[in-house]
């Protein structure tokens, strides 16, 4: 068997209906039962729906959140997490003031978003918690991270823009299928960096690693480990970095994921 399991949320833990099929649940319980280690990998950051998912993955484990920016150990909340240079933070801050766009900031346990769109509320409860607009800059903690919410259209005149000394990480999810979601972190934070970092932790090889995505922002993880998967529904990106293929997300394909790590 393999040694770790990072799986991926948006695309490929949970599908269109915002659920996780109990086929998969059942799969993923039966890698932890054998001794492999899950690791949830998420653009999302370490509260609501997704903290659920890790602690139920993995109760006692270490997770990524927030493209690598938040790295946590679920059952006592010791973090490793990289922080958002102040100044960079302001200047992402003044840019969506000035631009009209939806911009959100992040601790690891926390969110900020000015904007009292249908957009943003439908943001809140894809992830599972309160939609309560507050200033982008009163978080209290070390803002790990932002995060632009743009439709597809103003996806390549965003990427085009200087953010220099900041990393960007655009991905999608089936449950709000209008919107893309671009993270920010700091420059050489991602989910690559970040997994990276868990398999020292338990003192794993990278080559005997899978992760399973579906996104532009899996690619620098798909490249790190040993045996990099795609779903079905990946984007080119993802499929591109990826060795091993599997069916979408919504017909279970974390499910024959699984399997090959059960079996390798």
């Amino acid at each position: 068997m393999l040694q770790m399991i990072c799986v991926d949320v948006d695309g490929t833990l949970v599908g269109t209906g915002n659920q996780v099929l109990p086929e998969v649940w059942e799969a993923l319980k039966d890698a932890r039962l054998a001794g492999i280690r899950i690791v949830l990998c998420s653009g999302r950051p370490a509260v609501g729906h997704a903290l659920e998912y890790a602690k139920r993955l993995d109760p006692d484990g270490w997770h990524v959140f927030q493209n690598g920016a938040s790295i946590v150990k679920v059952d006592t909340g010791e973090s490793r997490s990289e922080e958002l240079p102040h100044d960079l933070l302001v200047g992402l801050v003044e840019k969506a003031r000035a631009t009209e766009r939806i911009l959100e900031t992040y601790t690891d346990r926390e969110y900020a978003v000015e904007d009292t769109s249908p957009v943003s509320a439908e943001h809140a409860k894809l992830l599972g918690v309160p939609f309560q607009p507050r200033d982008l800059l009163s978080l209290s903690g070390m803002v790990v991270r932002a995060q632009w919410l743009i439709p597809y259209a103003e996806k390549d005149a965003l990427l085009s823009e200087a953010h220099d000394g900041l990393q960007l990480h655009p991905a999608s999810s089936p449950v709000m299928p209008q919107t893309l979601f671009v993270s920010v972190t700091r420059d050489g934070v991602n989910k690559g960096s970040a997994i990276r970092k868990v398999a020292g932790f338990y003192g794993f090889d990278l080559g005997r690693v899978m992760m399973v995505g579906d996104g532009h922002n899996d690619v620098t993880a798909l490249e790190v480990v040993g045996y990099p998967v795609a779903m079905g529904n990946a984007d080119k990106e993802a499929r591109a970095a990826a060795k091993y293929h599997v069916g979408d997300v919504d017909s279970g394909g974390l499910v024959e994921a699984v399997e090959l790590a059960m079996k390798e």
